[in-house]
């Protein structure tokens, strides 16, 4: 997209960000205004972003990602998680959504927003199967939206029992996945582009794992196939797979190297397409890609970085195999190349690194490298400059690279590559054993007697006795040169004969009927081996033949050829073969080597060397030997020792060129004396006047002098059967005559309101591109500006041109083969703008004015020449030219009247014209003005008959210039000053050395500054010095330490410095200097020097660290620093929290409704954490906490029932915590009882019975009071009180007497109303009773101990009361025991233990951990013993 244009002048017109959109702009004017979507790129990878308006705002922005989320792979019933961080102005608004439905369940999805990273997270809990879909993230605002997306796979556990029938329900409704046949079946004999198609079908979500599957299939498949001797042959009798493109077919084989598995156990194929269909060579190579990626992994993995900011940050890793690029991610993102990050690939391409320039805490992250399905990652902490006083500081950028021991990855690659190369001879050694057990097994045969007479010699030679030929084959396409394709021997005179070996080796026929000759010509390549070079394209002849042999191989085939003249050429032939391996090589160009033996029979007769005769066996990569039966002519011969003979030491790389400039391609060879040829598209080059060859040792260039568009292509370099090929792709773009674009950068000037001119000529591929831009923003075609473009050249007119138009002028060209930009200067002068005041009066006495002012701002493009000057006097209307004056913005005006006000008028002149008038304030001439005091004078030095003074001069000088000083001095003690100097002679200077001083006296002195107006204020005196030669300076203080220390001063003592004469004189004050722990500076911090040994260090942090040192002083200058040895902390002393307020309740009681106060007071150093809890549970909202400085306050504005409970206080710093509980019972009035009952059951005396209050429930401490009326007294009494049952029997009834009762409910706030009794006793007649005294018998009232009430288990919270109790029975009277964990409890005066009437009771009085455990109470009496146990627990 091109940049946006500005438009300067204020019209309605915006910026646009093309003419697309300007189009779009126009067509929402002229439809009233509908909006039209506007596509706009992302700059992270994976987002759409749509504009909803064509004219955004400044500063405002369409939202956008700055980090994706990542797909996920999560097991079932585990949390999927996906964030993103968006970014945009006004803030966008992030929801999220999935593909298959809505994400509205609560409890399964959760959105939210985490503000200390800015990421906007999506939580999916306990995910299923359901939940495998693809998940958008939306970010809108009123400008536009951002869409990105992420896909989440669940892994299911089918292993879980309750799963089953899951599993079960779901193989009757879709296909079993992976573990179904039919989804294999149809994965081996499907296109590739079908694949994950298929595998949606079988709910089959790794693709990765399943191609990796699919690649061991078609292994295994091409195995069973060779082990049960059967071979798949077409209806035109070739065996093999071709892969088919264009209307052609082209026959090839696809070999792969495994790691750890070699080819079949190091020396077998592995044919990977064994599918029984053709593939095109396009899908061949991306199946071939991806099965070598599998095999790819890392010797070397990237190590986690640790970059100072700044700096630069290195990740590398080494690979098994080399890949010319693999993939980088950073947080989430693939990396390109680009001005942030460096991406490299060495030669081998092996080591691959990411360089990470000018770190910053951006780039922070988790960085990955994918090569292949394999991948690692490792962390980059990027940490702060460590030296705050070097921040913002320019310093050189340093590469970090992996800590820990050095690792030399160009020797580890090396080693790799050894490793192949070992991996691969023992491959070439493992072929040729089974080849000699071949001819074993060959002669074996014909002692059989199983003579054939066809014969198949060493080379490859097929030949048949008496002159008979080979069957006509039926299929007559041409063979592709390294294919695999079979035909049946047969004879046509002996139709019997059939070979039931079959061949599987790797072998090809070629036939080519030649006119005019009786027999056919066949040939045979036996393509014994393929092997991966690093940087080019070679061929390997693997049965060890010499030069001399493949020299002696090419003039049998150049006098074919002359014999021949409708055989194709060699040249013809590799055309040929290039092009019908384009398809793969625009992918890769792989590194072969091969061997071919090629041999002719003409009219039965071999043309191989006799010694090739008898048995001979082909054998393919599968290493399965696969024989020819003939009649044996010669000897056997021994197999050479293979050599690699001449091969690539640097191939051929890819060369962008530029039109009409020179192009070279360079090679080295590994051999000197071997000759080469140079093909382009498959044709042969020889050198005229556009090509030079030239070849220095082993070193081959071709030279492309003037490179045209024709010239483009594929460039082949052959030697010695080997061959390197790389691409020219010749270019056409934007470019400048240099001539031309040295006129166009001379700076162009003109003067305002003139035009300017700017034109410049180019070539170029058409289209050329053409932008104007003047500052950086583009021109438009307007009223002021006219653009001209052409093919050839463009011109910029610039009319009525204004000051502000001077700039930078620049044109860029662009065209799909580049872009060109060219830089001119526009210069456009006017007359200057006015001079800038106000104008400052440097001097104003009773003769003279002096003012200055400051140059104008703009000089129009011109200096300054002359200034123009006028001066007024205030009162009067005319103007007094006084002339031009120099270029230098000052005027010193002598023509003045003492007391009178001026004014001046300045204009700048320069050749452009004069300026607009800057006009002063008024000034005075000859008003008295005296000068202020200086500075205090400051003693430089002191000796028995000098004194050296200095001193700063007044910052107010009274408006002119200081003529000088006068200096006083004075004895100490004394109250007269005495003049250094007399007022005639003023000191010029600002230092002054006072000779007339006596010997061991003490002076002070100060200083006054004289004006035209005259002498000014005295300065304050100087510090007093003694007249006398220099002092020692002191020793250091001693026992340097802190007595006291706050959050924000603490306190300094020391003791002074011994007096050593000659070494050490006294110390006459002392200086405090400290040094925050992050600062390098320190400061003093009494600025005068102090007498006393403690100084208290003010102002401090709170919890700051710092150092601190005390420097003595005397008249000799300052001794050595005193430091102390560790950092002064900030802070109080410690202090473990205490509660000061001795008379805090631990109980109270509020009425409903009420408010609850609960102040405590304590102190602490250092501030402690406080906390209150309820029932050792953290109190409500409804709870108010004020924590203050020493206090806490808890406070319940309106109480209620629930608040009942027990609060407590934690105070808790570093040196101890403390705690502190108050019991508070909120209740109310109760109310009364309910009804009353009274009974007689014994003469004498009434059982009173009641129902319950209401409030007993809510209150545990109500209670009941009884009151009994007789009466014959008349006045009530109390009979029982704090009853907390709901019945008493009253005694003392007397017969006769009417009694009346009443039961009052009573609690902590009062007593209720009462209820009374309904009835009243009255007299009754006495009856006579007849009592009968049974005889009575002695009984024996002793037994054993017994509980009858058992002890209960208890659980109390630490700090608070535990009360146990039991009761027991027994008589005698039995001995309690009281034991935790088997230890007595009786003698522990912790435990409050008491026994009355049988109710046995124990009072823990504080509980603690201590307390814990069993405890047991035993019983003893002589009948017997009982004991009974509980268990204590304490809660925190």
């Amino acid at each position: 997209m091109w940049k946006t244009a500005k438009n300067k002048e204020p019209t309605t017109n915006r910026r646009c960000f093309s003419i697309v959109h300007q189009y779009i702009q126009r067509f929402n004017e002229v439809s009233g205004g509908k909006s039209a979507v506007i596509r706009v790129k992302s700059m992270t990878p994976g987002v759409t972003i749509t504009q909803h308006v064509v004219n955004i705002p400044e500063g405002k922005s369409t939202p956008d990602f700055e980090s994706t989320p990542m797909s996920e792979n999560t097991k079932e019933g585990k949390v999927a998680i996906f964030k993103v961080v968006v970014k945009g102005d006004p803030k966008p608004e992030v929801t999220w959504r999935r593909a298959k439905g809505p994400i509205t369940d609560k409890d399964k999805f959760h959105s939210k927003y985490d503000e200390s990273t800015g990421e906007h997270i999506l939580e999916i809990v306990k995910v299923s199967g359901a939940e495998t879909d693809t998940y958008k993230c939306y970010a809108a605002n009123e400008y536009g939206k951002a869409v990105c997306k992420a896909t989440l796979t669940v892994i299911e556990d089918s292993n879980h029992p309750s799963d089953f029938r899951k599993l079960l329900r779901r193989s009757k409704e879709k296909p079993g996945g992976e573990s179904d046949e039919r989804f294999w079946q149809a994965m081996l004999k499907a296109d590739k582009k079908d694949y994950e198609r298929i595998c949606t079908e079988f709910g089959v979500s790794d693709l990765h794992l399943i191609l990796k599957k699919l690649e061991e299939k078609k292994e295994e498949r091409a195995h069973n196939n060779y082990q049960d001797g059967t071979t798949a042959y077409d209806e035109n009798g070739t065996e093999g797979h071709s892969f088919s493109s264009g209307g052609r077919t082209k026959n090839s084989n696809l070999k792969v190297m495994q790691k750890g598995k070699g080819l079949h156990q190091e020396d077998e194929e592995v044919h990977l397409f064994n599918t029984g269909r053709d593939l095109t060579d396009e899908e061949a190579m991306l199946l071939s890609t991806e099965l070598i990626f599998s095999t790819v992994d890392f010797v070397i993995k990237i190590q986690e970085l640790k970059a100072q900011e700044g700096d630069d940050a290195l990740f590398a890793c080494v690979l098994t195999h080399p890949l010319p690029k693999i993939t980088w991610t950073g947080k989430g993102s693939t990396l390109e190349e680009g001005a942030k990050c460096s991406i490299t690939v060495s030669d081998h391409k092996l080591i691959h690194r990411l360089l990470i320039k000018d770190c910053n805490s951006l780039d922070q992250g988790i960085y990955s490298a994918v090569a292949g399905v394999k991948s690692c990652s490792a962390w980059l902490v990027v940490q702060a400059e460590s030296d705050p006083a070097s921040a913002g500081m320019r310093r050189a950028r340093k590469t970090t690279v992996a800590s820990g021991a050095p690792i030399d990855l160009e020797k580890i690659a090396v080693e790799q590559q050894i490793k192949k190369r070992e991996e691969m001879e023992k491959i070439l050694a493992a072929v040729k054993a089974k080849h000699k057990e071949g001819q074993v097994a060959a002669m074996d045969k014909k002692s059989e007697g199983n003579s054939i007479d066809n014969t198949l010699d060493n080379s490859g030679c097929a030949t048949r006795e008496g002159g008979k030929r080979l069957g006509k084959p039926k299929n007559k396409k041409r063979m592709r040169s390294g294919q695999m394709d079979f035909d049946k021997v047969t004879d046509s005179n002996e139709g019997d004969f059939q070979d039931d070996d079959d061949f599987t080796g790797s072998v090809k026929k070629s036939k080519n009927r030649k006119h005019g000759q009786n027999g056919e010509h066949e040939q045979m390549e036996f393509d014994q081996t393929e092997t991966s070079a690093e940087s080019q394209n070679d061929v390997a002849d693997c049965d060890g033949n010499k030069d001399s042999r493949r020299q002696k191989h090419r003039k049998k085939a150049h006098r074919k050829r002359r014999e021949d003249p409708n055989e194709p050429t060699s040249e013809d032939e590799a055309s040929y073969s290039d092009e019908s391996e384009d398809s793969l090589d625009q992918h890769k160009r792989s590194r072969r080597a091969k061997q071919s033996k090629m041999l002719k029979k003409v009219n039965g007769e071999s043309t191989c060397p006799e010694e090739y005769s008898g048995y001979d066996e082909i054998e393919g990569i599968t290493g399965a030997p696969t024989h020819s039966r003939r009649k044996r002519r010669g000897p056997l011969t021994e197999d050479v020792v293979i050599d690699i003979g001449v091969h690539f030491i640097c191939g051929l790389s890819d060369v962008n060129a530029v039109i009409n400039e020179t192009a070279e391609l360079t090679c080295k060879l590994s051999s000197e004396d071997c000759e080469g040829a140079w093909f382009r598209d498959g044709k042969k080059i020889s050198p005229d006047h556009n090509f030079s060859v030239t070849n220095d040792g082993a070193i081959h260039k071709l030279v492309i002098i003037r490179c045209d568009e024709e010239h483009s292509g594929k460039y082949r370099f052959e030697a010695d059967g080997r061959k390197t090929e790389a691409m020219i792709n010749v270019k056409d773009p934007p470019r400048f005559n240099h001539a031309d674009l040295k006129a166009f950068s001379e700076p162009v000037t003109v003067k305002a309101g003139h035009n300017a001119i700017f034109k410049l000529q180019f070539l170029g591929h058409e289209p050329v591109k053409i932008k104007w831009y003047s500052e950086g923003e583009e021109l438009l075609d307007d009223n002021n500006t006219k653009i001209e473009k052409s093919a050839s050249h463009s011109r910029l007119l610039l009319s009525r041109c204004q000051r502000r138009d001077t700039g930078e002028i620049k044109i860029k060209l662009k065209n799909e083969h580049g872009f060109i930009e060219a830089i001119s200067q526009l210069i456009v002068l006017d007359k200057p703008t006015l001079p800038l005041g106000p104008a400052e009066v440097t001097e104003g006495s009773a003769i003279c004015i002096e003012f200055r002012w400051r140059p104008p701002k703009d000089d129009g493009g011109s200096p300054v020449i002359n200034y123009m000057v006028e001066r007024q006097q205030v009162g009067r209307n005319t103007w007094k030219k006084i002339g031009e004056i120099p270029g230098i913005p000052s005027y010193r005006d002598t023509d003045v009247d003492h007391g009178r006000k001026y004014c001046y008028r300045i204009r700048a002149v320069t050749a452009e014209g004069t300026s607009e008038v800057m006009e002063t304030d008024e000034m005075q001439a000859g008003t008295l003005a005296f000068p202020g005091p200086p500075a205090p004078p400051k003693v430089v030095s002191a000796y028995d008959d000098c004194v050296n003074i200095s001193w700063a001069p007044p910052s107010n000088t009274g408006g002119s210039r200081i003529l000088g000083y006068v200096l006083e001095k004075r004895k100490k003690g004394s109250n007269l000053w005495s003049a250094v100097n007399a007022t005639d002679e003023l000191i010029k200077v600002k230092k002054y050395a006072v000779k007339d001083v006596v010997m061991g006296m003490e002076y002070e002195f100060r200083v006054t500054a004289v004006n035209l107006s005259g002498i000014g204020e005295y300065s304050n005196p100087s510090e007093f010095v003694f007249a006398r030669d220099p002092k020692k300076p002191p020793g250091k203080v001693s026992n340097l330490k802190v007595t006291e220390s706050s959050y924000s001063h603490f306190v300094l003592t020391w003791t002074k410095p011994e007096d050593k004469p000659e070494i050490q004189d006294e110390a006459k004050g002392y200086f405090v200097e400290i040094r925050p722990a992050e600062c390098l500076d320190w400061s003093r911090c009494n600025p005068t020097r102090i007498i006393t040994t403690s100084f208290s260090v003010k102002g401090l942090k709170s919890m700051n660290m710092y150092w601190v040192r005390v420097i003595a002083v005397n008249d000799g200058g300052e001794s050595a620093p005193e430091e102390l040895a560790n950092y002064v902390l900030a802070i109080p002393s410690p202090v473990r929290p205490k509660f000061t307020n001795h008379k805090m309740k631990s109980f109270m009681v509020v009425k409903a409704g009420n408010s609850v106060r609960i102040t405590v007071n304590f102190e602490a150093s250092p501030w402690p954490h406080v906390m209150w809890i309820k029932d050792n549970v953290p109190v409500t909202k409804r709870v108010t906490i004020t924590n203050s400085d020493g206090s806490s306050q808890l406070l319940i504005p309106s109480s209620e029932r629930s608040d009942s409970g027990i609060y407590s206080i934690l105070v808790k710093n570093l040196a101890g915590q403390e705690t502190f509980s108050t019991e508070v019972r909120v209740t109310d009035d109760p109310k009364p009882p309910g009804p009353v009952v009274l009974e007689e059951t014994v003469p004498g005396t009434v059982t009173v019975i009641w129902e319950p209050s209401p409030d007993e429930k809510r209150d545990d401490r109500l209670h009941y009071t009884v009151s009994k009326l007789d009466f014959t007294k008349g006045n009530w009494t109390t009979v029982a009180e704090k009853l907390f049952n709901n019945k008493c029997t009253v005694c003392n009834i007397m017969p006769g007497r009417e009694y009346h009762f009443r039961v009052y409910a009573e609690n902590d706030m009062g007593v209720s109303a009462p209820s009374e009794s309904p009835t009243c006793w009255k007299e009754k007649k006495k009856e006579k009773r007849v009592v009968s005294i049974p005889t009575r018998k002695e009984c024996d009232l002793r037994c054993a101990p017994t509980f009858i009430v058992p002890l209960k288990f208890h659980a109390a919270p630490k700090g608070y009361e535990c009360y146990m109790s039991c009761a027991v029975k027994g008589n005698p009277k039995p001995r309690i025991t009281w034991y935790r964990n088997h230890i007595s409890l009786n003698t522990d005066t912790n435990y409050y233990i008491s026994n009355t009437c049988g109710v046995c009771s124990m009072l823990v009085l504080r509980v603690g951990p201590r307390d814990m455990g069993e405890y047991t109470i035993a019983a003893e009496n002589a009948l017997g013993r009982a004991e009974c146990s509980t268990v204590l627990t304490v809660k925190e």
